[in-house]
Formats: structure tokens, sequence, C-alpha cells
């Protein structure tokens, strides 16, 4: 079971990492899985950006066993490392402002105000994503070991505009202060 690398030769299929199709003749990675419905295997598709931000051990592992050389491999090489160096940032999957005042943060357990940023997250379980929750922009630093997350943000929120990233991005820099300790 070896994954692929490799042209989409139709349109039909969706990326599993942002859900949008994968347009016919753009490379395509293909993570190859057993097959849990019948006999044999399946293949999941991502885009070559969606696979290097949320599926870094497989795509890193046919990165190099490519054998001819892919344009930008150098950049998508070091974004799949800082997945795995920093083994929680696979699970962003974009940014957005609270539309309530309800979901509680997964780092640092305070409720997220209306309107705040917060960081939408997934786990991978089972060849499929699941929501997990959110984080307040704040807490990267504390849950993911560094800030240095906005790309992954840009390619799983598109709708976000230049104004909305640099709120984020300042959002981010601004860091959750310690708990106070009686």
């Amino acid at each position: 079971m070896a994954h692929v690398i490799e042209i989409a030769s139709t349109g039909r299929a969706k990326c599993r990492g942002c859900d949008e199709r994968i347009a016919a003749g753009v490379l395509r990675f293909g993570e190859r899985l057993p097959n849990p419905f019948a006999e044999g295997e399946m293949t999941h598709w991502f885009h070559l950006d969606c696979a290097a931000f949320k599926r870094p051990e497989p795509f890193l592992e046919t990165l190099q066993a490519r054998g001819e050389p892919l344009e930008d491999s150098e950049r998508l090489e070091s974004e799949a490392r800082r997945g795995i160096a920093h083994r929680r940032l696979p699970r962003i999957n974009g940014g957005e402002r609270a539309s309530s005042g309800r979901a509680e943060c997964r780092s640092c357990h305070v409720t997220i105000e209306k309107g705040a940023w917060r960081l939408a997250l997934v786990y991978y379980e089972d060849g499929r994503f699941a929501p997990s929750g959110f984080i307040h922009a704040r807490c990267a630093q504390a849950y993911f070991e560094t800030t240095d997350v906005l790309g992954r943000i840009r390619r799983f929120s598109p709708k976000l505009g230049d104004e909305d990233l640099r709120g984020l991005q300042a959002e981010l820099e601004r860091r959750q202060d310690p708990p106070l300790t009686g």
C-alpha cells in the first residue's frame, strides 16, 4: 500500500483536508488505507498543501520516496516536518471569530468570548477528520508550542481577508497569560 503523488485525472475528487475539489491536472497526494467495508484498499485524496499540513508523516514518506523532483518540495517538506515536530499542528482546521460564548478553550479551559478569535481543531481517526473544539488564538503558543500557524489558518479559512489575518496575527502574538496561583 504505497501512498502516491500524481496528477488528478478528473476534477471529481474532494480533498480530505479542506473539503474543496481537486482540479484536473493538479498534483495531489493519495493516502492509501485498508478499506474497512470490503477487501482491498481505498485512497484518500489531498491537495499537496493540505497533505503537508494535516497528514505530515505519510506525506513526507511519499515525498522522500518520489524519484522525480517536485516543484515547491522544500516548502512542503518544511511544513510537514514542522507538523511532526509540533505534534498538535496538524489539528488546525482554520480560524474564525467565535459565534457564541459557549465554547471552552481546549488549552486554558476558559470560555471563549463571543466575537473573540479562535482556532478550530480536528482529530484524525479511522481515516476521517472529526471536529474537536477550539482554542483561543492567544493560546496557540501554549497549545501548539509555536505561533507560526498563519499559513495553516489561511489555507483552511480562505474567506479571511488581509485585515482579518492581521487581527488574528496580533491575537496570536498576544499570548495567553499564565493562570494566577494562590
